[in-house]
C-alpha cells in the first residue's frame, strides 16, 4: 500500500496505472503535483514520473477491454478534477483489466456507477460550454473568450470550435485553471497567459465594430424580453447565474 504523486496530466495518470500493475502496488491515496501536507507516517509515498510510452501501453490495453463511450467516460471523470477521482479510476480500471466481461457495465460497483455519473455532469458541463461561450473581436484582428467551467473542458471543445470557427483565429481562456486553447488557423494548442493582468487587459481593447454589435445585441436581447412570460426560475435553470458575468447579453 502507498500514496502516489503524479504531475496531474491523463498520460501522468495512465503511467500511475501501469506502475500499480508492474510494482503490484495498492494505492491508498493519489495527490498531483505536491507531497500531501499530512501523510500517514506507516504507508509510504511513491512519486510517479510520466512515461508517454507506459501510458500508450495501457490505453491501448484500455480500448482493447471496453467500448469507445466507456473510454471517453474515463477520460471526462478524469478532467472533472473532483477529489480523489484519480483513485476511483484506479479501482475502475483495475476491474476492467479483471476477467470480467463487459465491466463498464456493472454499475452495482460504486466506482464504475461514480465515473458514469461524474462523467455525465463533464459532458453537461461541455455543451453549456458551446453555448455560453461569446467571442469579441480585438483590435489585433484575434477573437478572445473568457470562461470559468466548473470542470476542465477546454480538451473537450477545441474540435467544436475549430470546425465552427475555422477561419478566424481565436483564443479561449480558462481563468480558473490559468490555461487556453489558441487556434492560429491551423492547429489549436495549448497557451498560458505570462501576465494575466496586463495580457488581459490588453485583450480588452476591442475593435470599434465588435463595441456596436455588442450593444445591438444587448438592446436585441432587452426588446425580446417579455416582462409578462418573465420566468426566472427556469431562466436560471437553463443559464445558470454562474456564466452570466461572461455573456455579452446579460452586460447590461
Amino acid at each position: 500500500m502507498c500514496v502516489i504523486i503524479y504531475d496531474g496530466t491523463w498520460e501522468g495518470w495512465l503511467t500511475l496505472v501501469f506502475e500499480m500493475f508492474e510494482f503490484k502496488v495498492s494505492v491508498t491515496a493519489i495527490y498531483r503535483n505536491e507531497q500531501p501536507l499530512q501523510q500517514d507516517i506507516f504507508v509510504p509515498w511513491k512519486r510517479v514520473t510520466t512515461d508517454k510510452s507506459k501510458a500508450q501501453r495501457v490505453w491501448k490495453g484500455l480500448q482493447l477491454r471496453i467500448p469507445k463511450y466507456a473510454q471517453e467516460n474515463l477520460f471526462c471523470a478524469f478532467l472533472s478534477e473532483l477529489p480523489q477521482i484519480e483513485a476511483t479510476l484506479c479501482s475502475a480500471v483495475c476491474f476492467y483489466f479483471s476477467t470480467v466481461e463487459e465491466g463498464h457495465l456493472a454499475f452495482g460497483r460504486n466506482d464504475v456507477l461514480t465515473i458514469h455519473q461524474t462523467a455525465k455532469m463533464v459532458n453537461r458541463e461541455r455543451h453549456r460550454m458551446k453555448a455560453f461561450t461569446r467571442f469579441k473581436k480585438q483590435k489585433n484582428g484575434l477573437y478572445f473568450a473568457v470562461i470559468e467551467p466548473d470542470f476542465n473542458v477546454l480538451p473537450l471543445i477545441n474540435e467544436h470550435f475549430m470546425r465552427r470557427y475555422a477561419d478566424q483565429r481565436w483564443l479561449i481562456y480558462d481563468t480558473k485553471r490559468d490555461y487556453g486553447i489558441y487556434y492560429d488557423l491551423n492547429l489549436v494548442s495549448e497557451v498560458k497567459l505570462t501576465n494575466e493582468t496586463v495580457l488581459l487587459d490588453d485583450m480588452v481593447q476591442l475593435e470599434e465594430d465588435e463595441i456596436l454589435y455588442a450593444d445591438l445585441w444587448q438592446q436585441y436581447f432587452k426588446s425580446t424580453n417579455i416582462k409578462e412570460r418573465k420566468n426566472v426560475r427556469l431562466h436560471v435553470q437553463h443559464v445558470p447565474k454562474r456564466y452570466w458575468k461572461y455573456l455579452t447579453e446579460k452586460s447590461i
